[in-house]
């Protein structure tokens, strides 16, 4: 499975670049910026104690745009990794993210209303361990795909408001260990008393529910820019109610044509992940849904496309 996704997923890519490049390329916006923050604290004889420690992450948004007539394609890619090491016990990642949305909008009312569907793909670069070194997560578990279709609100350039009453989410876990323990939301497998197993785990769950979206990009100071998205989704079947969070912002505060200060905080709430909680002293205390939270904050080097019209 994971080899079909990943041939569909290319295949769709190249289409659209092909696209793209046959097309009179007057009516496309390209753009984006990409960071590089590196650090490292080095300590000898340092009374006051700590750690020696090498971090290092990379942050890219780029997309590519079409508007003609009615007509408004956007495409967007989001990466994002980075990694610390920290008193020489190796690296361990802090990011890890790869996005990549397509939307499709037809125009329906005036220059602010469109009929839109969109496709959003997740997943991660690497494999992802527990403080006991066990995998947790990995490339395309989990990966996550939504499909949506609705009308989509753009008052402005800087920000927009979509709505779709019929949204499909589709969770991929296809690391058999993983999907075994029912990891993400899948079923998990049958064993026996033994601990065998008698039916695999599922490496896919399909749900069907409601879909919203808000999101904000501009200018909030002289050169600092935000990039605000907030996405809610509903299942009309299993738990309806519990609502699926994923909030992100990335803040760019850009210090010359190279440096800038970076600052990408993420919040996620899913009924269909467990996440273990620990006391002080590294006991079990309960498994369930949690709020997680992720910041990272650098300086570095940085490029910035422009938001350039062919």
């Amino acid at each position: 499975m994971k080899r079909s996704l990943i041939y569909i997923l290319s295949t769709l890519l190249f289409i659209s670049f092909a696209k793209g490049q046959d097309a009179d390329t007057t009516y496309w916006t390209k753009g984006g910026v990409g960071t590089l923050t590196f650090s490292q604290v080095a300590l000898t004889n340092w009374a006051a104690g700590g750690d020696n420690s090498v971090s290092l992450n990379g942050y890219f948004n780029m997309f590519a745009n079409y508007a003609k007539d009615k007509s408004l394609w956007q495409n967007e890619l989001i990466l994002g990794y980075g990694l610390i090491n920290q008193a020489g016990s190796g690296f361990e990642k802090t990011d890890d993210r790869i996005n990549l949305i397509t939307q499709y909008g037809h125009k329906i009312n005036g220059d602010n209303l469109f009929w839109s569907s969109m496709l959003d793909f997740r997943t991660q670069f690497a494999e992802g361990v527990n403080a006991e070194g066990t995998v947790i997560s990995e490339f395309m578990a989990p990966g996550y795909l939504l499909v949506t279709t609705g009308l989509d609100w753009k008052p402005s350039d800087k920000f927009s408001l979509a709505y779709s009453p019929i949204a499909g989410k589709f969770t991929f876990v296809t690391d058999q260990d993983l999907a075994n323990q029912g990891a993400f939301g899948v079923e998990g497998a049958v064993f026996d008393e033994s601990g065998n197993v008698i039916t695999e785990g599922s490496t896919s769950r399909s749900e069907i529910g409601s879909f919203l979206k808000m999101k904000f990009n501009n200018d909030i100071a002289k050169n600092v820019n935000l990039e605000s998205r907030l996405e809610l989704f509903a299942n009309y079947v299993d738990n309806f109610g519990n609502v699926d969070v994923n909030f992100d912002n990335a803040i760019v505060m850009k210090v010359n044509n190279w440096l800038t200060v970076n600052w990408i905080i993420s919040l996620i709430y899913d009924d269909d992940i467990d996440i273990e909680e620990f006391d002080d002293n590294d006991v079990l205390v309960g498994v369930g849904p949690r709020t997680q939270f992720k910041s990272v904050f650098g300086v570095g080097l940085a490029y910035n496309f422009g938001a350039k019209k062919e």
